[in-house]
């Protein structure tokens, strides 16, 4: 099973706590899947949600193709995701509770497929940014002192 990462949404892990992640497919363009192999796709600014049971990527712009036409894909158009039914309504269930949102971590290829691995996540506060920033810090810290003494 071969996998490329195509793109990543790093800002995700530090602003929401991740408690359920999910693979989906994503129905695109011709043009879009070409440009997705050229790594011109962000997903800053995305998120996913249910709309009329579909699941929906929103906001994630994907680079016009370099050898495309005049007829190439429009780049923030909303992109539909291909879940599973009961996927879908556990997702619908989670996300009416409370402070849960649905974000995309990263689009990459999988046998020939185009994945998107969305998460359901909690927005962080200030406070427990910095906790987690601590804690990084002081983990990597460790690292190099048991790297320095072997």
């Amino acid at each position: 099973m071969s996998e490329q990462i195509v793109g990543k949404n790093k800002k995700a892990f530090h602003e929401y706590e991740i408690l359920d992640r999910f693979e989906a497919g994503i129905a695109l363009q011709g043009s879009e899947v070409k440009a997705l192999r050229e790594r011109k796709i962000s997903l800053k600014e995305s998120y996913a949600r249910i709309k009329g049971g579909e699941a929906w990527l929103e906001n994630c712009h994907i680079g016009p193709y370099s050898h495309g036409g005049l007829d190439s894909h429009e780049p923030l158009r909303p992109r539909k995701l291909l879940l599973h039914r009961r996927e879908i309504n556990k997702l619908i269930g989670k996300t009416e509770r409370k402070g849960l949102t649905l974000v995309p971590l990263s689009v990459y290829f999988k046998n020939g497929n185009v994945k998107v691995e969305i998460a359901l996540a909690r927005g962080k506060q200030l406070h427990d940014k910095r906790e987690s920033s601590r804690r990084k810090t002081i983990e990597r810290e460790v690292q190099m002192e048991l790297k320095r003494r072997k």
